[in-house]
């Protein structure tokens, strides 16, 4: 059983983790609101990111 460790997974994971972290950089320690609109479109962009890999065979195999 798989627990949707794949390429797909990974990257989105980790996209939004990246996000998350710019957007909270931007807010410290006064707000810099593009610093944190960029770090919410990569947090955002990372499900579809993620579907997108996964579309193009990168996803958890089914057996």
């Amino acid at each position: 059983m798989s627990h949707g460790s794949s390429p797909a997974a990974w990257t989105a994971v980790l996209l939004a983790l990246v996000g998350i972290a710019i957007g909270g950089i931007g807010l410290i320690p006064e707000p810099n609101w593009i610093v944190f609109t960029v770090g919410c479109v990569l947090a955002v962009l990372a499900a579809p990111v993620g579907k997108i890999m996964a579309v193009a065979g990168l996803g958890v195999k089914d057996h």
